[in-house]
Formats: C-alpha cells, sequence, structure tokens
C-alpha cells in the first residue's frame, strides 16, 4: 500500500509540473525548468553519502575499530544487511546525545548507514537493531532516488514559480500568475513531504522483517522520540534540510503527523508495528510475546 500511494503522489507531482509549466512557459519553458533542476538534483543524488556524512560529522567504522561497543554494533549491522540480501554498507558514528540515525548512498553498492552516540547509549541492542533494519530498509527500497525524483520535480515547480509573474500572464493572466507563484510551490512541498511520510512507513514494515520483531523497532521509535526532544543534535540544526533522512525528526519542536511533517507521528508509527507484531502473533499461536530489556547492552 505504501508504495502504491508513492507511485500515486508522484504522478500527482508530475501532474502538477506539467500543468504549471504549460501555463507559464508552455513545453519550452517545462523542458528547461525540469533540465535545471535534474542537473542539480543528480549532482546531489551522485554524492549524496559524502555530502551528507560530511556535514554531519559522521566518523567511519572500520576493520581498524576496537572499542567493544562499536566492534558489536558494526558486526550486527553486517548481520542484518546479509540477512536483507544486501552489500554490508559503510557504516559511520556520530558524536551527539541526541539518540538517531540514517541511511544515504545512491544504490545498495554504495550505502552508508549511520548511527549518533545518543542512539548507542540509550537503546537496547535489539532496539538498535530494529533501528538499522529500518534504513537497510531505505537502503533495499532505494529511498534516496525516489526523493531525488521527487525533488527534482518540486524544484522545477518552484523554478517555474518564481518565473510565473513574467512569463505567465499571457496563458494565466495577472491573478493567475500571483496565484501560481504563492499555491504551487507550496503543493509540490505537499506532496514531496508526503512522499516522505510514506516512505517512512514502508521502511518501518520492511525493517521490521528484517530485524524479526516490530517490537523492537516500536520501542526504539518512543525512546528515540523523547531523546531527540530532551537533546539537540547540533550538525542537524546546522542543516536542517537534512533532517528528513533521519528515522526520527532531529529538529527540536517537531509533532504530530500533519501536513507540513517530512516523518509521520511516532504515536502512528508506533500503533502500525505494534498491530504488525500482534498479527505475527497471532498467527504463530503466541500471546505474550518477547520481552524487550530496559537497560541498553553497550554498557
Amino acid at each position: 500500500m505504501g508504495t502504491a500511494k508513492t507511485f500515486i503522489l508522484l504522478a500527482m507531482l508530475t501532474g502538477l509540473f506539467m500543468a504549471i509549466g504549460y501555463l507559464i512557459g508552455g513545453v519550452p519553458g517545462m523542458a528547461i525548468a525540469f533540465a535545471v533542476a535534474a542537473v542539480m538534483n543528480l549532482f546531489s543524488y551522485w554524492n549524496a553519502d559524502k555530502i551528507v556524512l560530511k556535514m554531519q560529522g559522521a566518523r567511519e567504522l572500520t576493520p581498524e575499530t576496537t572499542t567493544p561497543m562499536l566492534r558489536t554494533f558494526a558486526n550486527d549491522v553486517a548481520s542484518l544487511a546479509e540477512r536483507a540480501g544486501l552489500p554490508t554498507p559503510k557504516i559511520y558514528i556520530i558524536e551527539t546525545p541526541q539518540p538517531n540515525a540514517f541511511a544515504t548512498g545512491r544504490n545498495p553498492s554504495h550505502a552508508a548507514v549511520a548511527a549518533t552516540t545518543g542512539l548507542l547509549g540509550m537503546l537496547t541492542r535489539e532496539e538498535v537493531a530494529g533501528v538499522m533494519a529500518h534504513e537497510l530498509a531505505h537502503v533495499q527500497h532505494r529511498d534516496t532516488l525516489t526523493m531525488t525524483i521527487t525533488a527534482t520535480i518540486a524544484g522545477a515547480i518552484g523554478m517555474l514559480a518564481n518565473f510565473a509573474l513574467f512569463f505567465g500572464r499571457e496563458r494565466a493572466g495577472l491573478v493567475g500568475s500571483l496565484a501560481i507563484m504563492i499555491i504551487a510551490p507550496i503543493a509540490a512541498g505537499l506532496v514531496q513531504m508526503a512522499i516522505s511520510r510514506s516512505r517512512e512507513y514502508v521502511a518501518d514494515a520492511r525493517g521490521a522483517e528484517i530485524c524479526g520483531n516490530p517490537l523492537w523497532l516500536a520501542s526504539a521509535l518512543e525512546k528515540i522520540e523523547r531523546g531527540a526532544r530532551a537533546s539537540v543534535n547540533v550538525q542537524a540544526e546546522r542543516n536542517p534540510a537534512m533532517a528528513h533522512m533521519y528515522i526520527s525528526n532531529p529538529l527540536n519542536g517537531q509533532g504530530a503527523d500533519n501536513l507540513f511533517s517530512t516523518h509521520p507521528s511516532t504515536t502512528n508509527r508506533v500503533a502500525a508495528l505494534r498491530r504488525m507484531a500482534g498479527e505475527q502473533m497471532s498467527a504463530a499461536g503466541d500471546t505474550t510475546g518477547p520481552a524487550i530489556r530496559a537497560a541498553g547492552p553497550w554498557g
């Protein structure tokens, strides 16, 4: 259902782009705006891992890393990747007390996953596995590509809207041009955010399958939200445009599942995961379910 919703939303965004492009610049104007936006986003897509990891101050874990906690974490990620049928991604750590994680890279062969020190310090080993399985699901579904396509179309719409007053008056009139300038970028942004939220739900479901227990991820999401509200991710605050990449919004003040949010509400995500766990237990004839340890495994 999540994948179908993504395709529908992308179709809506494409339709909006074509309609606005034709009204403002006709076919030539539409093609120029799309080409410029595509070139800009293609560069970001191809170099996403390097750009994002550097801006977030991430440090790669190498075979020379000797810290027991980090070695265990790296081995667990490698095991999850193998279970998902993926190459082992590059693994990074970000020094911040806020618990969070993200994935990047243009395809599974050039993927990277990153977790914060706060995540490893606050969550149990099972919960960390749930989080990293979610990130591997993004890699498997090529969500970086999906969001790059989305950003390209939304960017082209924004570019066309900027020229609406100068080139759109002949077809749309003065009032129509002003409306396009104001409404089009907002509409494109809303669809872009809706696509981002839909990909999070899909990654939650696949991540639960990869780690083997939806409750691990559900418990992790609740702790991450509490931790995100109680601490500040300095790198994320400096680069808010990258907030959508994290498993949970790293910016303070994020709230419910609304039209202007890049992430679904944690309450809705946890509820979906618990329903999934309930269905699995019912199918297996188990009414108790596995326990989640309260303390982290790292010390």
